[in-house]
């Protein structure tokens, strides 16, 4: 029997997604910004219609309405299963409504609660401990997630690194600590290019596709990467609520998608030369930079460090991260503003924190502007 050789992380950033190009007779990437597709057979449309609704699963033929399906974002979603390792991916129009589709479809089976670990994104956290979708939250630490589940809990969810202290945890470990319940982990900061959670036993792998994904700062998006039957639970979720990806921002994604290791791999190395200048450094009382590796670095300044956020003109003062460009922000003040105080110092986030994401500019040229605003603080 014939076997499909696996290809390199970086062979797939560039072909997944596009194998058919060539057969098409086309080399860049289609961008079909259709809502809606014209069929003459209503009988087909109904039958199709009644499969999507049993299964969720992605329409074989043509496509029918945007809300359900389109060609570029699928490609998108194709790809990164293709770079995470799983059998299928869903994007939606954000991180935060991938998240909320992921918490719906577990509560629809009446399983509402959740067990999550600190540090989370702070609209994750927020958006867990507000009930908002009618879930419930235990927080608890790693070691602690086995005594936490309950015969209701729908999801465990962790971010390892973790936003914004780059905290790490052993997914495989917690995986099997999770038992029958689904592990959720957030792969942002890492991206496949540094692990893959389904490897370590996530069953299901969360992404801010605004991020790394993309790349430049200029789409937002979000990405379930997870098994067909999810994945099926997902589109029907999706389809349900609207959160749907646009087919603009689906194409920037996958060619976001073609450079990310190449553009990881560069900032993770400024990102590690500039950890080790600011432990260094007697202005900086903490450096946080995981053992995986990685573009982000938070570090705690002795000074005050709103001053430093003034103080940069090379660095870009804003929330986000992932981009080309070197951006800096204090989580207290802005990423996690949303969660409670006590909480934020649960989770290690200290009014002293500052997170740095390195992006693409010379390692010289981003320690000189940090060394002035350091200064100024």
């Amino acid at each position: 029997m014939e076997t499909t050789q696996r290809r390199a992380l970086a062979t797939e950033a560039v072909h997944a997604g596009r194998d058919d190009l060539a057969a098409l007779g086309l080399h860049a990437v289609p961008l079909d910004l259709s809502t809606t597709y014209p069929s003459r057979d209503s009988r087909d449309e109904a039958r199709r219609i009644d499969a999507f609704a049993a299964t969720g699963a992605r329409l074989e033929g043509p496509p029918i309405y945007a809300r359900v399906d389109n060609p570029t974002t699928a490609r998108f979603e194709t790809a990164l299963a293709r770079l995470e390792g799983t059998q299928d991916a869903v994007a939606f129009a954000s991180g935060m409504a991938a998240l909320s589709a992921c918490l719906l479809a577990r509560s629809a089976l009446g399983l509402r609660h959740v067990v999550a670990v600190r540090p989370l994104y702070g609209s994750s956290d927020h958006l867990l401990s507000s009930g908002l979708l009618g879930t419930e939250v235990t927080w608890t630490d790693p070691a602690g997630i086995a005594d936490a589940i309950r015969p209701d809990t729908g999801l465990v969810v962790v971010e390892t690194p973790a936003n914004p202290t780059l905290a790490e945890i052993d997914l495989r470990a917690v995986a099997h600590d999770c038992g029958s319940v689904p592990l959720l982990a957030d792969n942002t900061f890492a991206t496949p290019v540094l692990q893959r959670p389904a490897e370590s036993g996530a069953r299901i792998v969360l992404h801010s596709a605004t991020k790394y994904l993309g790349g430049h700062g200029d789409v937002l998006g979000g990405a379930v990467a997870c098994d067909e039957e999810f994945a099926g639970v997902l589109r029907q979720v999706r389809f349900a609520t609207g959160a749907v990806l646009h087919p603009l921002a689906g194409y920037l994604l996958l060619r976001g998608l073609a450079t990310l290791p190449v553009r990881m791999r560069a900032a993770s190395a400024t990102a590690a030369e500039l950890a080790a200048r600011l432990a260094a450094d007697p202005r900086v009382s903490a450096v946080h930079y995981p053992r995986i590796g990685g573009a982000m670095v938070s570090f705690e300044v002795h000074g005050d460090p709103h001053a430093v956020i003034a103080g940069v003109r090379l660095i870009t003062p804003a929330v986000s991260l992932g981009s080309v460009d070197t951006l800096i922000q204090h989580p207290a003040s802005i990423s996690h503003r949303v969660v409670p105080a006590g909480a934020r110092a649960d989770g290690g986030v200290s009014e002293q924190l500052l997170r740095m994401s390195v992006g693409l500019e010379d390692p010289a040229d981003i320690w000189a502007d940090l060394d002035t605003a350091l200064a100024s603080a």
